[in-house]
């Protein structure tokens, strides 16, 4: 189930806020756990089995480690106790997301190595596919968090299974994030208000979301999927097709973040804000505090901090910047094109710290820094939407001029540069470097916005009849 779906908006949502707000306050979380289950099992029951086992997981991992706190000495180091709850609680959901995401992969790769160095034999050959679980890249790390935030002292374990269950699962931000850190939400488990201000911002943040997914999205997602399916391109048209590419993702990602942002609301929790205006960046390094914020801190906390940060010398603080965004690209997807993307982006956060966290070309004014900046994230999304390596280096080839044009690449022209796909290109563009963000446009939402939000929603719903394309990013990963 999609939010940019009529299932979703005419039937589930306004269940879901019936039964809500029907419910007792002692019964809300339950009401909003079962229906998030519902939300979550509806393409396969099966994935909640899952969900349910990660969630328990971690409850009783949480609880261990606070019950072996309580009996130490104030000051003394974690008990052994403690540290074995925490290894389970990280093999279990590293060993989930491993297998689940990564199975696949690695048969795959075996075989290619040893056909590669002339063992056929050896290969697996087996019929085993393993089917992703949708979120489960999102679910494991948030309820993994909430463990080694327990173990470090920076939050109490909580005491209700279905407070707990409620955090892990809220469907809002289940499949495809914003990453919810539990002391983000904890106080809001406990007490919240839930005033109509609240929920009209929420209607607001859902809507403008909604309207990013539905008329800029999609259609840049066409123009892309145009370009990148093509046998062969014109330099315009790879230029055109990548960027079309990066409209896509940024709207489709932050439109699926605005949704959830604005359903959080309408149930009276508030969550963080999860991309900055990220095309704006004037440096790699600005870009990565931008984009997807949720997962770029989760990877500083959790992963580049126990790494050892930059405390141990400019060359480990290098080397663990690049090993945290290639496993960071490797989050994203099991291909070896993520690896790359996210190896691209370690190095050139690497190289940019060695400048002082400056991109090379600091010196220029800022509009040439921020469409420079814009420049190579467009080269890296090349890696991460290429169906593999070969078809991405094709496409490179092409964007440098270097591609052979076969006979009848011209017929492309005549499917993107329609002034449908134009228009909805250069209100892309206009929308990414001129028109505030959507958390600053609804801190209030006067009469004259909500006219214009109530238009936009109803303008992304009609629109919604006639689009057959209609894909969220993010759900693979």
């Amino acid at each position: 189930m999609v939010f940019s779906s009529y299932l979703f908006l005419f039937y589930f949502l306004p269940v879901c806020l019936a039964l809500y707000y029907a419910a007792p306050r002692r019964a809300k979380h339950l009401i909003l756990t079962a229906l998030s289950y519902v939300f979550y099992g509806w393409a396969n029951p099966l994935f909640t089995v899952l969900l349910f086992a990660s969630t328990v997981n971690d409850y009783a991992c949480g609880l261990v480690i606070e019950r072996q706190r309580a009996l130490q000495v104030a000051g003394a180091a974690q008990t052994r106790t403690m540290r074995l709850a925490l290894v389970v609680s990280l093999c279990t959901n590293l060993g989930l997301l491993g297998f689940f995401k990564y199975f696949n992969f690695g048969v795959e790769s075996y075989d290619v190595l040893v056909e590669w160095i002339g063992l056929p034999s050896l290969r697996l050959d087996t019929a085993l596919r393993v089917t992703l679980p949708l979120g489960i890249s999102f679910y494991t790390f948030q309820s993994m968090s909430y463990t080694i935030d327990v173990y470090r002292g920076r939050v109490s374990a909580i005491r209700s299974f279905i407070d707990f269950a409620c955090f892990v699962s809220m469907f809002p931000q289940l499949v495809a994030g914003p990453i919810i850190r539990f002391a983000e939400v904890a106080d809001q488990l406990q007490a919240r208000t839930h005033t109509a201000t609240k929920f009209t911002r929420g209607i607001a943040f859902f809507s403008l979301g909604l309207t990013k997914k539905v008329l800029l999205a999609n259609p840049c997602g066409k123009i892309a999927d145009l370009a990148f399916d093509a046998g062969s391109l014109g330099t315009l048209d790879a230029w055109y097709g990548v960027t079309a590419y990066a409209f896509q993702i940024y709207f489709d990602f932050s439109g699926y973040s605005d949704m959830a942002i604005g359903l959080g609301l309408m149930f009276g929790f508030v969550f963080p804000k999860n991309f900055d205006s990220p095309y704006r960046s004037q440096s790699i390094t600005e870009f990565w505090r931008r984009w997807h914020i949720s997962l770029s801190t989760w990877l500083r906390d959790y992963l580049y901090v126990p790494l050892g940060g930059n405390r141990k010398g400019a060359a480990r603080t290098y080397m663990n910047l690049f090993i945290v965004m290639l496993l960071g690209g490797l989050w994203h997807g099991a291909a070896w094109n993520f690896l790359i993307w996210g190896g691209l982006h370690g190095a050139l956060l690497a190289f940019e710290r060695l400048s002082g966290k400056a991109a090379l070309y600091g010196r220029l004014p800022a509009p040439l820094r921020v469409g420079l900046t814009f420049v190579i994230v467009l080269f890296t999304w090349v890696f991460f939407r290429a169906s593999d390596l070969p078809a991405a280096t094709r496409y490179i080839g092409y964007m440098v001029g270097q591609g052979a044009t076969q006979e009848g690449a011209g017929l492309l022209a005549g499917l993107v540069y329609q002034p449908y796909y134009l228009l909805t290109f250069v209100v892309a563009a206009l929308i990414t470097w001129s028109c505030p963000q959507t958390w600053d446009w609804t801190r209030t939402v006067t009469w004259p916005k909500a006219a214009a939000v109530v238009t936009l929603l109803l303008l992304s719903t009609v629109v919604l009849t006639t689009q057959a394309y209609n894909p969220f990013i993010y759900f693979i990963f």
